[in-house]
């Protein structure tokens, strides 16, 4: 009896330091992930395959925070404090021309948003319907917003002449627009259009004009990974973009679900604002015509040199931005497990 206490006791210590034991011990590879915004919608791609465990069946121990920014994850990757992350592919080529002898550059190895969300609105009591009415008009964003610093490319194909900007916090950019102080905002589309409305605006009064139905092909964000990981555990990251390909198959087919997974990371989310959000970017962004036309998480080499050479002229970088350094596709899955998209909408 004593003997039989005493397995019992053993075992159940034995049990509670499995639990109580790091990743490492336990065969799994950390992986510290920077997001590029706050815990919205989109961001169940990443959350939903961390709660059903698909990465740490992948041997992988993934933790995700919320970011501040593309601009902000590019640079915490980049000095080792996250190892991966996710982030507009311009913010990374402008990284990369503006410090091309930094030792630690990280590089985009799947494309999750095939365009980006970026996106001119407008009221349409502004007068405003087409881009060939934003000439001289009085645009707002904040300062490190996509949509600003791609606008010349915006611009240059639409023929506008000039635009005057105002400057504010995100928080206060649909304010701004709502009241009249501004005449039309840039933002990514499923974000203003919904904060927007949350002001009381109806989004039949906005005129949307996503830049990637005026001209401007520009990739949006991109799964990116440091060098560091690329070198030393790049079974890693393959291990990783199977796992959350898989779960990015399961949020585009039941997007409602998996709003669940975001609310557990942020309690107070509007729920069905979010599962609008979500919704909006896979239709926009994730399973778009030109994502089903190059296949998800893939790039096409021309297109990808096309932007180089945009962003470069576009964000005045101290060098051109090389697209073979900023693009590595060798860690993607096989065409067949990223064959995820969604049926298209007839």
């Amino acid at each position: 009896m004593i003997n039989k206490r005493l397995f019992l006791q053993t075992a159940g210590a034995c049990a509670l330091f499995a639990a109580l034991a790091p990743a490492s011990a336990q065969g799994l590879t950390p992986i510290k992930f920077q997001l590029d915004w706050r815990f919205e919608g989109p961001a169940a791609l990443f959350l939903q395959p961390v709660a059903k465990g698909y990465f740490k069946d992948a041997k992988l121990d993934v933790s995700i925070d919320a970011g501040t920014g593309s601009g902000a994850a590019v640079q915490r990757v980049a000095t080792g404090t996250y190892d991966m992350g996710f982030a507009d592919l311009a913010a990374l080529m402008e990284f990369h021309a503006n410090n091309p002898d930094a030792p630690n550059k990280p590089v985009a190895v799947m494309m999750v948003y095939n365009n980006t969300p970026a996106a001119v609105m407008a009221l349409k009591k502004s007068g405003i319907k087409s881009p060939a009415d934003l000439n001289g008009k009085k645009l707002g964003a904040p300062v490190f917003d996509a949509g600003r610093r791609a606008f010349p490319i915006f611009q240059k194909a639409n023929g506008i002449s000039a635009a005057n900007w105002v400057s504010m916090d995100p928080p206060l950019r649909e304010t701004m627009l709502a009241r009249g102080d501004v005449d039309a905002i840039t933002g990514f589309s499923f974000t203003s259009l919904l904060n927007l409305e949350a002001r009381g605006v109806k989004l039949d009064d906005v005129v949307t004009m996503p830049y990637a139905d005026h001209g401007v092909k520009l990739y949006g964000n991109v799964i990116i990974a440091s060098p560091k990981l690329v070198k030393e555990n790049p079974a890693a990251i393959k291990a990783f973009l199977s796992a959350f390909t898989k779960g990015a198959k399961e949020v585009m087919a039941n997007p409602d679900a998996s709003i669940e997974y975001v609310k557990q990371r942020d309690g107070i989310i509007n729920t069905d604002l979010e599962k609008r959000r979500l919704r909006m970017a896979i239709d926009a962004v994730v399973a778009s015509p030109d994502a089903r036309a190059e296949g998800f998480g893939q790039v096409n080499p021309g297109r990808l040199s096309l932007m180089a050479s945009q962003v470069s002229d576009a964000f005045n970088t101290k060098t051109r931005v090389k697209a073979d350094e900023v693009w590595n596709g060798n860690f993607l899955p096989a065409k067949a497990e990223l064959n995820v998209l969604p049926p298209a909408k007839k």
